[in-house]
């Protein structure tokens, strides 16, 4: 008797173990689908990130003054590269996105609808490219500015707004939803808010002065890359210890 009971007392005390090492696995284990959805976010920044080997292996940035979009205008050398590498990272990362998921340690994350949004305007910006360079050329500003331009250039301006709008809606959710945190999550995200918040008065001085638009744009493709990246990489769940207890 005294023998089963013994038996009895060491199952019932590994019990709570066995069950918190099987949920510590099931919260941090690493599937095939998330896997994909990282890869593919993976391709997708580099994708969108072709502004680096513009500056560093070519010589098509002639005018820090022009924004990169400028380079994928009508008639502009290797405009149709470009143009078609804006467009496979927005498809690239709008796949990410929905192979990945909402969810993140806390339930659906309200930010990545917003996010979708996002690579599905840049994918449309990328498909529909500049008539002409209009931070380079004063009769091209003048022209869109009286509706003298063919359709496409006014989808690339405005996929290009909602691009830029959707993401920040979306740095500002994630934000409010991380700003009680301390992790790396929270952290990482204040600092694109922050910079988003310098960079957008930056941003509409180089637009208004048609000045210094190579030096600014920069701020926020890294920002957005960054948010990318992070909305990928977040854990599902809470992370959970051996002894059930959750951080």
């Amino acid at each position: 008797m005294s023998g089963s009971h013994d038996e009895g007392n060491a199952t019932h005390s590994d019990s709570p173990t066995s069950a918190s090492l099987k949920v510590t696995r099931r919260a941090g284990g690493y599937s095939a689908q998330l896997f994909i959805a990282q890869f593919l976010g993976l391709v997708g920044i580099v994708l969108y990130n072709w502004w680096v080997w513009v500056v560093v292996a070519t010589n098509l940035l002639t005018n820090t003054d022009a924004f990169f979009s400028d380079l994928e205008a009508t008639g502009r050398p290797d405009a149709s590269l470009l143009s078609h590498f804006d467009l496979a990272a927005g498809i690239v990362m709008f796949v990410a996105f929905v192979v990945r998921g909402p969810w993140g340690p806390e339930g659906k994350r309200t930010e990545w609808r917003w996010l979708v949004l996002f690579s599905i305007a840049g994918a449309v910006g990328g498909h529909y490219a500049y008539a002409c360079p209009e931070g380079l050329s004063a009769t091209c500003r003048s022209d869109e500015w009286h509706l003298r331009l063919p359709l496409h250039h006014y989808v690339h301006v405005f996929s290009g707004i909602i691009e830029f709008a959707a993401i920040s809606i979306a740095v500002y959710l994630a934000w409010k939803r991380t700003r009680e945190h301390t992790d790396w999550v929270a952290r990482s995200i204040k600092a694109i808010a922050v910079a988003m918040l310098i960079g957008y008065p930056l941003l509409g001085i180089a637009y208004l002065t048609d000045r210094f638009g190579a030096f600014v744009e920069p701020i926020f493709f890294v920002s957005f890359s960054i948010m990318v990246a992070i909305e990928l990489l977040e854990p599902k769940r809470r992370s959970v210890n051996t002894d059930g207890v959750v951080s």
